[in-house]
């Protein structure tokens, strides 16, 4: 059975209150011992005071009168050395904390839930719900701790009440923490819409939220045990020197998952894309803890770390927004300048005609080695390599063919040698 923090936490309860029962038993015994009752031994060292008086109303008011009535200081009625009205106003005391806890409770599932129900927000509600449980308890503690301070107890008891009150607010404030690293991995889940994006966080949400709730409980483990003035300076010195040794053995694969958690969160790409990053280019199959798997153009599958992943210039060719393409056409040298000044012409009319046609530029550049050259720069329209393929070959072929309707030819590499003689030989 797995076993919940809510249980936990309310497992806990219940032992500080046995606890709290047996140091009360435990001091009594001395008391016991000395033979005599409680109330003469009070009697005999009380010295007189005449301000005790004064005092007398305030008391009865904080005991509820109880201590006034001769059944409830009887020594034969006391229990575990203590007058059987401390009992009695100890047990006033906790309903009242109860009715104050419950009101509080009341006041923040009502009024300021209704307030929360005005606002388009939904964040106030949740954190209203988180702090319902835990602000309960600790009103309840806290209360109760103040009521029961009121009166001399064993020192034990009293050390015990302290500690309790403690490591009961501790415990609620954990509590709250940790519901609230779960609030927050809620909405990030909820903010991931695609698919791909919903795969990797399946991964690496868990991991973040264990990792961080593991934090957050040693933390609040030493605060409390710091506050309980429980010695841990030879814990956290041994804490220290094991941190750094698995920090040293595990370099590579914290630097692995800090790279998955940058992909995560910059998103550079997504599975499915097709990114050039470090000479590979392919396209992207899987996103890892430890590594990122690529499909290069040749099928190898290919595996980066994350590592290299988050450190390295990454060029997603997927999210381009058009396809650009750049040529040279040459023409032989012979051509004559009105079908130079045609060819231009006729690419303009082929390459602008074309529905896909975004952007286009056309020029007689340069007179080149072996040809008269047009550079031709053209942006389509799309994202769709094989389409660009298809639409590329069309349009070339139309080139070619316009091109020999007109007579315009192309130019290839070529040499032309000329030979000189000399006269009589």
């Amino acid at each position: 059975m797995k076993w919940r923090f809510e249980w936990c936490y309310r497992l806990g309860l219940a032992v500080l209150f046995v606890i709290a029962f047996w140091s009360v038993w435990a001091s009594a015994q001395t008391v016991t011992n000395l033979n005599l009752p409680a109330s003469a031994i009070t009697a005999t060292n009380a010295p007189h005071n005449p301000d005790l008086a004064s005092g007398t109303n305030k008391l009865a008011v904080l005991t509820f009168g109880l201590d006034k009535i001769d059944y409830l200081n009887q020594p034969e009625h006391e229990i575990l050395g203590q007058p059987l009205w401390k009992y009695l106003a100890s047990l006033i005391y906790i309903a009242l904390a109860f009715c104050a806890a419950w009101l509080l409770d009341l006041f923040v599932t009502v009024w300021l839930k209704k307030l929360a129900a005005k606002t388009s927000s939904k964040y106030d509600d949740l954190i209203l719900e988180l702090l319902r449980g835990p602000v309960k308890v600790v009103a309840f503690v806290v209360l109760l701790n103040i009521g029961l301070n009121i009166f001399e107890w064993p020192e034990h008891a009293q050390l015990f009440l302290s500690h309790a009150l403690i490591i009961v607010v501790a415990c609620s404030a954990t509590y709250v923490i940790l519901k609230f690293v779960d609030l927050l991995l809620g909405l990030w889940r909820g903010k991931i819409l695609t698919p791909q994006d919903k795969q990797f966080a399946e991964q690496l949400i868990p991991l973040v939220g264990k990792s961080t709730k593991v934090v957050i409980v040693i933390a609040a483990t030493l605060l409390t045990a710091d506050n309980l003035h429980i010695e841990i300076k030879t814990l956290l010195a041994g804490l220290s020197v094991g941190g750094l040794a698995l920090g040293l053995a595990a370099q590579d694969t914290v630097a692995n998952l800090f790279g998955a958690v940058a992909i995560f969160l910059d998103k550079p790409f997504h599975i499915g894309d097709r990114i050039r990053v470090e000479g590979v280019e392919g396209t992207v199959e899987t996103i890892g803890l430890r590594s990122t798997n690529v499909r290069n153009l040749d099928g190898h599958h290919v595996t980066i770390p994350n590592k290299l992943m988050g450190n390295a210039i990454i060029t997603n060719i997927t999210r381009r927004p058009t396809i650009k393409t750049e040529m040279n056409i040459g023409l032989t040298y012979d051509t004559p300048s009105e079908k130079v000044k045609r060819a231009t012409l006729l690419l303009e009319e082929i390459f602008g005609t074309n529905p896909k046609t975004a952007d286009l530029i056309i020029s007689f550049n340069k007179f080149a080695d072996s040809a008269l050259n047009i550079f031709v720069v053209h942006v389509w329209n799309g994202t769709d390599a094989k389409q660009h393929f298809a639409e590329m070959q069309a349009l070339n072929l139309q080139i070619k063919s316009r091109f020999d309707a007109e007579k315009i030819e192309f130019a290839f590499p070529s040499q032309t040698i000329y030979l000189k003689t000399e006269a009589g030989k």
